[in-house]
């Protein structure tokens, strides 16, 4: 069955995702591509099957420690904001990735950052939510996302000139692995509370 879906990225998804950047880039309309950009990374990963068994799980455990209420209403809601927080998460460093390419932007300045600011937010964020949060990041590397998300990336970086797809069209699914991990966290610290 992966070997069929693995047939399918390359016939049919790579090429359209290529094609589709080409053909924004084209009309030159920065907006729009970070838009599609945006709506591309939340859309795979709200409809990630992983994220909502992770966030399902990640709401009884920290129900389970007593940082919300065992009520079901309480659990719902927290996994609700759990999975929108990593699909918006995904969503705005796509977008961001699309800025990088189109910029002409190192991609190191963008992971140095993200690994930074994730250190820090590592000591704040309540301890119940650091093991979901570095979990989230992995989501992102799923059979939906990664194909869809680098072949808009390839696709952006072939049809600007100047840029190179080796070295620009790639970077983006490393941001989208690193933002929920930071997200997640703000989120733990925003819900329940922040470590000191």
């Amino acid at each position: 069955g992966l070997f069929l879906f693995i047939l399918g990225l390359e016939k049919a998804l790579f090429p359209m995702g290529e094609r589709i950047a080409t053909q924004f880039a084209q009309k030159g309309n920065i907006f729009w591509i970070i838009l599609f950009g945006f709506l591309l990374g939340f859309s795979t990963t709200i409809a990630e099957p992983a994220l909502t068994v992770i966030a399902n799980k990640a709401g009884q455990l920290v129900a389970d420690s007593g940082s919300i209420s065992q009520q079901e209403s309480a659990i719902t809601s927290f996994v609700f904001g759990l999975r929108l927080t990593v699909a918006i998460s995904v969503g705005l460093s796509t977008a961001l990735g699309v800025v990088r390419i189109i910029k002409g932007w190192p991609l190191i300045w963008f992971i140095l950052s993200g690994y930074g600011l994730i250190i820090i937010s590592t000591f704040f964020a309540p301890k119940e939510i650091i093991g979901i949060a570095y979990d989230s990041g992995g989501i992102t590397t799923s059979t939906i996302t990664v194909p869809l998300v680098t072949a808009l990336g390839i696709g952006l970086a072939v049809s600007i000139r100047g840029r190179n797809p080796m070295i620009d069209g790639f970077g983006l699914i490393a941001m989208a692995s690193l933002a929920p991990i930071l997200f997640v966290m703000l989120y733990g610290m925003f819900t329940l509370g922040v470590k000191l």
